[in-house]
């Protein structure tokens, strides 16, 4: 069958259960790639995630693919996707730095890039995984901070476990429940929200305190 190219990139979620027809074993493959090219490209942030792992859990449901073995590859594509941008944006990102007239790329924005990334990065990392589009720039930014490499990676790996390992599972139960289908946006929405909870309840304690003092 004949996909058009631009179209088949950018809507990927819903050509899924035919791309599992056409090709067969060799979908692992593509949807390993896909993942890796939208946390690993800084040009690719476009590509579908959330959506597609919510339809490929839904795809291993019926049988069309294997649950663990796809998890585990979703899992380390996501982790190599991040450990590339990481580096390209630590060994390339500084340079965009350089000019001391750019209104964009200012050096005093990167110096507060690197503060905000050695006191938050960990907690960004992690929760950035669950948002579109910033999932791609996360680990750019990462990189061009200086963010300890270690640190950076045990967020990197927490995250993507997080990721995969609730999204390929609510679609494996749920799939096929046309309302959380219909509705996939808000479900990460309010998981990301709730994920932040800690955060504000810690930085409303934090401005309260001396108020109480």
């Amino acid at each position: 069958m004949d996909f058009n190219p631009i179209d088949l990139l950018l809507h990927l979620d819903l050509y899924l259960n035919l791309l599992v027809e056409n090709y067969g074993l060799w979908i692992y493959a593509i949807l390993f790639l896909v993942v890796y090219c939208e946390t690993g490209l800084v040009v690719t942030p476009f590509l579908p995630g959330d959506s597609l792992l919510f339809l490929a859990g839904a795809l291993c449901s019926s049988g069309h693919m294997d649950p663990w073995l796809l998890a585990i590859l979703l899992i380390t594509a996501a982790i190599l996707g991040d450990s590339t941008n990481y580096w390209i944006g630590r060994t390339s990102g500084e340079r965009l730095f350089r000019n001391p007239n750019s209104k964009v790329f200012r050096r005093d924005y990167l110096e507060r890039t690197q503060a905000f990334y050695q006191r938050h990065g960990g907690k960004t990392i992690t929760l950035a995984r669950f948002l579109p589009i910033v999932r791609t720039f996360a680990p750019f930014v990462a990189g061009i901070s200086h963010m300890a490499y270690g640190r950076f990676v045990l967020f990197s790996v927490l995250g993507s476990f997080a990721w995969v390992g609730s999204l390929v599972p609510l679609g494996y139960f749920f799939g096929n429940v046309p309302f959380i289908k219909d509705h996939l946006s808000f479900l990460v929405l309010g998981i990301v929200l709730f994920s932040f909870l800690p955060m504000i309840i810690g930085a409303l304690h934090h401005r309260l305190k001396p108020n109480k003092a």
